[in-house]
């Protein structure tokens, strides 16, 4: 998420460059041919480029609100987890300990029988987030342009680490070699919370009523996991980007022929103008395009994707300190205004 006022000119020309060359290209050959060669007949009339650039103006509105419903709703619904974890750590704290055991715990056991709780489901967000930036063959961020971007200007944790370094800061070793090899983690650690407490209601740690509100939790975490893995694994509908694509490149293609004739019946000097008014004019609808293409997979690892790692991180921060633990990390800091 890029965290600044805007993007500065040289970042929007570095992530553009390579459609400037190739709107370059396009405008520049026919306006040479038409006026060294006089050939005339590369021009066509304006009228029916007008009603297509209109036309794919609306087909680019519609794809751009499209896609950020799809970030919206992707923020919504961080934003559940954030404050169902928040709930989850006063439930740990407040709803678990000896009221009803069996065998009574010692101050110290109880805090570090909140604390793996805790820790626990810290596990689940880590691996959420992790399954969340795995790649995907229709993600935007593959490409070329996005990833010269990401790398010069941002780094994802996602990518550069793998989940099992980190799950061993939350997890025990029986747990991890529980969950090792699953195809779907997060939706393992939470299967090992439930049984935790089941655990812990059978000896006595929770009652009923309070381990019924509990399950009530993990089941929403579910949701709001299921949720995220609908946006993840459904993407933008196909038949759409690729329709709005090509009816953006026969746009681009067309718009100096049209131009050639406009500048003509001014002055033959002012028709290499065709050039440069091409260039801006699909600039700005291929420009367009690619800010609705890289809004449409909001997990991906863009510089314009929801933060999920900071959002892991700020939770991690509250629960540990809701429990009054020591060593709590930083927030993850903005590297050139972008953060992850």
């Amino acid at each position: 998420m890029h965290t600044g006022n805007n993007y500065k000119f040289f970042e929007v020309m570095f992530w553009t460059r390579r459609d400037l060359y190739s709107l370059f290209f396009i405008s520049a050959v026919p306006t040479s041919l038409y006026i060294l060669l006089d050939w005339k007949w590369l021009s066509i009339p304006w009228l029916p480029i007008a009603l297509l650039g209109t036309a794919v103006a609306f087909v680019v509105g519609f794809k751009n609100n499209a896609s950020y419903e799809r970030v919206w709703e992707a923020r919504k619904i961080w934003g559940g987890i954030v404050n169902s974890s928040r709930s989850w750590g006063l439930l740990v704290k407040d709803y678990v300990g000896n009221h009803f055991a069996k065998e009574k715990l010692s101050e110290n056991d109880l805090n570090q029988l909140h604390k793996d709780l805790v820790f626990r489901h810290l596990a689940w967000i880590t691996a959420l987030r992790f399954q969340l930036r795995e790649a995907r063959t229709w993600e935007a961020i593959y490409k070329v342009h996005n990833l010269e971007y990401k790398n010069k200007w941002f780094r994802v944790e996602e990518h550069e680490h793998k989940v099992e370094e980190l799950l061993g800061k939350y997890l025990s070793e029986s747990e991890l070699t529980k969950i090792s090899g699953k195809a779907n983690k997060a939706t393992q650690i939470m299967a090992l919370q439930s049984e935790v407490l089941k655990t812990l209601h059978s000896n006595g740690y929770i009652d009923d009523f309070r381990h019924m509100e509990m399950e009530k939790l993990l089941v929403e975490f579910l949701n709001l996991q299921g949720a995220s893995e609908r946006i993840k694994n459904f993407p933008y509908p196909r038949q759409y980007a690729t329709l709005n694509l090509w009816f953006i490149k026969i746009f681009v293609v067309l718009l100096p022929l049209g131009m050639l004739q406009e500048f003509d019946k001014y002055n033959c000097q002012f028709v290499w103008l065709t050039i440069p008014f091409s260039m801006l004019s699909g600039w700005v609808f291929t420009t367009l395009e690619k800010i609705g293409e890289a809004s449409e997979n909001p997990f991906e690892g863009s510089a314009n994707d929801v933060p999920i790692t900071s959002i892991s991180r700020n939770i991690e921060i509250d629960l540990m300190e809701m429990l009054g633990l020591k060593d709590v990390p930083p927030p993850i800091q903005a590297k050139n205004n972008i953060v992850s």
